[in-house]
């Protein structure tokens, strides 16, 4: 007579931990609740499993968002609401309006602001770029100096994985490019990174110096003309002139201190 098989015990786990298991992320941590609302309701099993699965969309949706804006380096910023647009003395609201519409994505266009420190251009910026995170691109904003260092310190192999990224990233942001100078291999970087996207993937890049100074930014360069070739062919360039908002917000708020004494 042969004996019985043994069989393998396998350790019981929760439901909890059993839906996690399977990938699921909001149902685990509302389940009782969710079990709950369905028995009150009295759910048909096709119902549970449809609210089942909606709570599932939102809840990865929600954390696709918080991942994208953790990526994207936006960082903190004001919102338009909050911007003056009585201060410069030029600007083409209509312009800097549509584009935070991002009309100008899907063309692949580019958006170049130029203009003077202090004056918004970071902000709008950071704007239209939270703003394409909320629309579900991917993006990456970037000061130049920051990019171009993150290129420049890498290993051949890492310098073009990064470029890579900067290639293919829905959106990507360049800005304060001339804030600083570089030498002419910074030059040479950023063509790279604004080639990779010709007419593939648009591009912001703020600037406080106009293009003809450009070789100023980077001394040497031979790459400037066809640098700025690639940038401008497709893209809407506005410039904003006027005072440093940022020197008035001072001077009012030492203004204040001193009322205050």
């Amino acid at each position: 007579m042969n004996s019985p098989t043994p069989t393998t015990t396998i350790p019981s786990t929760s439901l909890t931990a059993q839906l996690r298991q399977i990938g699921l992320r909001a149902m685990p941590a509302q389940l009782d609740d969710f079990l709950a609302h369905a028995i009150m309701a009295r759910w048909s099993p096709h119902q549970i499993l449809e609210q089942l699965a909606q709570a599932e969309i939102a809840e990865r949706s929600r954390r696709s968002l918080e991942r994208r804006l953790r990526l994207s380096g936006i960082k903190k910023f004001k919102p338009m609401a909050d911007f003056d647009w009585a201060w410069p003395t030029k600007i083409e609201r209509d312009i800097v309006e549509r584009a935070l519409t991002l009309d100008f994505l899907p063309e692949s266009r580019n958006f170049v602001m130029v203009g003077r420190n202090g004056l918004g251009k970071t902000m709008i910026a950071q704007n239209i770029c939270h703003a394409a995170v909320l629309a579900g691109y991917s993006v990456l904003f970037r000061p130049a100096a920051a990019l171009l260092e993150e290129l420049h310190r890498q290993s051949p192999e890492g310098r073009r994985a990064k470029l890579r990224t900067y290639a293919n990233v829905g959106l990507l942001c360049v800005d304060e490019v001339g804030y600083l100078s570089f030498d002419d291999k910074a030059a040479d970087l950023l063509y790279e990174v604004i080639n990779r996207r010709y007419e593939r993937k648009p591009v912001i890049l703020t600037t406080n110096r106009s293009f003809k100074e450009w070789n100023e930014v980077f001394p040497n360069a031979t790459s400037i003309a066809t640098l700025l070739d690639r940038l401008l062919h497709h893209a809407d360039v506005t410039v904003i002139e006027g005072e440093s908002y940022r020197v008035r917000e001072s001077e009012l708020e030492t203004a204040a201190r001193r009322r205050k004494k």
